[in-house]
């Protein structure tokens, strides 16, 4: 794991964006778009592939969906920084949520909805 953190990123990518006069298009909503058409882009490197195939990737493969995945954590990393949220805080929050929703002894092995519980 890299001992660079998330702040360190959101940093440079602000750093990033103002030397390139891009701040003025990295609205919510822009990025909100790009992050979908970047994760839409993963998704399509693993479309009609087995379950096998998607877990054992060729190299040249696996580094093209390396590639779309460093794009979704930079639109991801600038929303939230556009929005003032913190990922992480928002991400423990939420699995604290998910918790409550689903606990293990209920839904061991399933994959139902918690809805459906």
């Amino acid at each position: 794991m890299s001992k660079q953190s998330l702040n360190d990123l959101t940093i440079r990518l602000r750093e990033f964006a103002a030397a390139r006069d891009w701040e003025q298009f990295h609205s919510p909503k822009n990025l909100a778009m790009a992050l979908a058409v970047e994760a839409s882009e993963i998704m399509e490197h693993f479309q009609w592939l087995t379950e096998e195939q998607s877990s054992s990737l060729p190299p040249k493969k696996l580094q093209q969906v390396r590639e779309e995945i460093a794009d979704v954590l930079i639109y991801l990393t600038r929303l939230a920084d556009r929005l003032g949220v913190d990922p992480l805080m928002a991400a423990y929050e939420k699995l604290e949520v998910n918790q409550a929703k689903y606990p293990a002894d209920k839904v061991r092995g399933s994959a139902k909805k918690y809805t459906e519980l």
